[in-house]
């Protein structure tokens, strides 16, 4: 050691700062941090459905506003209660139920009878969510499956329909029973215009009546950041599709792709129903797999199959497939598989 070396002074070892236990997070991945929760996004779609729910007041009056309470009392009262059941904590205020229910609602006819729509909720929450363990890990949409479950318990109180309130005004009675515009294209081959579609005033349930109303809804959804633009734009654009392809071979015969995205559930199955994180696929080719079929299927009934609409039954059959969609289009993991590969 030369004599320079000898005489630097020693270097003072550095100060090793460690670091607080508090701010270490150790979880699997992804590791996505967001201001976002549960009760927050639920209660945003809440928010977006009131457009439509609000028209569907407007249009059917007292009866609309008396369902929509009734499904979400019953769906919240269910929730409640299945978990005080099975000692789980209560997660009745998180906005899931009020969801079911508002969506349920929505898809029942105007004077449908209050005990039964509290039928179908309880039937949505219980079979439809908790029976598989709660939110989040549910296989079919709770407010879809709680509407098959009517369509199959009252068959005809589900198919039951009438004019709006304002169309009855004016023809001077209370209410009159009516064909729903898929109906009448389908039984009778007549066309409702589009505009009345777009706007509203028209035969249905109750989240049929207001195209705009729920892409309102549906835009303000995509605005948050909530929804994926590719699920809705996708099932319609496939509903779209398939329906050019009749309507080009046979105009006479088929709707126009328009119609076919402007009535019946179409837009209302689009914004908030295909557009659902728990029972849609993760990934993105599962999710234009699934709206494509969906869309497909939803053609195939309306225009083939015994019911006019199809909305219901395109998605709660897409939803069985949504577990094997997500398996085999999983992007595979850098460095696993392949020539090249590490494992």
């Amino acid at each position: 050691m030369d004599e320079k070396t000898q005489n630097k002074p020693q270097d003072k070892p550095k100060e090793i700062i460690q670091p607080s236990i508090d701010r270490l997070v150790v979880s699997s991945s992804p590791h996505f941090s967001t201001k976002d929760n549960v009760p927050k996004i639920m209660h945003t779609v809440v928010l977006a459905l009131l457009p439509a729910s609000l028209a569907s007041i407007y249009f059917f009056g007292l009866n609309a506003l008396l369902l929509g309470v009734t499904c979400v009392i019953a769906c919240m009262l269910t929730e409640y209660a299945v978990q005080k059941i099975r000692r789980k904590p209560i997660t009745v205020w998180d906005g899931s139920a009020i969801i079911t229910g508002m969506l349920l609602a929505l898809t029942l006819p105007p004077s449908f009878p209050l005990y039964a729509a509290a039928l179908g909720s309880v039937f949505a929450i219980g079979m439809g969510k908790q029976i598989f363990g709660g939110l989040g890990y549910n296989i079919f949409n709770p407010a879809l499956l709680g509407r098959a479950f009517l369509m199959a318990t009252y068959p005809v109180l589900t198919t039951t329909w009438s004019e709006p309130l304002t169309k009855a005004a004016k023809q001077g009675i209370d209410a009159v029973s009516a064909a729903t515009p898929l109906a009448l294209m389908k039984f009778e081959q007549k066309l409702t215009p589009h505009l009345d579609l777009l706007f509203g005033n028209v035969a249905g349930s109750l989240g049929e009546t207001s195209a705009i109303a729920i892409i309102l809804g549906g835009l303000y959804l995509r605005y948050k950041g909530y929804i994926n633009w590719k699920m809705p734009l996708g099932y319609l654009g496939s509903i779209a599709f398939f329906g050019a392809i009749f309507w080009f071979a046979n105009p006479e015969k088929y709707p126009d792709p328009l119609f076919h995205i402007l009535a019946g559930g179409a837009m209302l199955g689009a914004w908030f129903m295909v557009t659902d994180m728990v029972t849609t696929p993760t990934t993105p080719i599962g999710q234009w797999l699934f709206v494509i079929f969906a869309g497909f299927l939803v053609v195939i009934i309306r225009l083939f199959g015994g019911l006019p609409e199809g909305v219901m039954y395109s998605i709660l059959l897409m939803n069985a497939f949504t577990p094997l969609l997500n398996r085999h289009t999983k992007p595979k993991v850098f460095g696993e598989g392949g020539q090249g590969g590490i494992g």
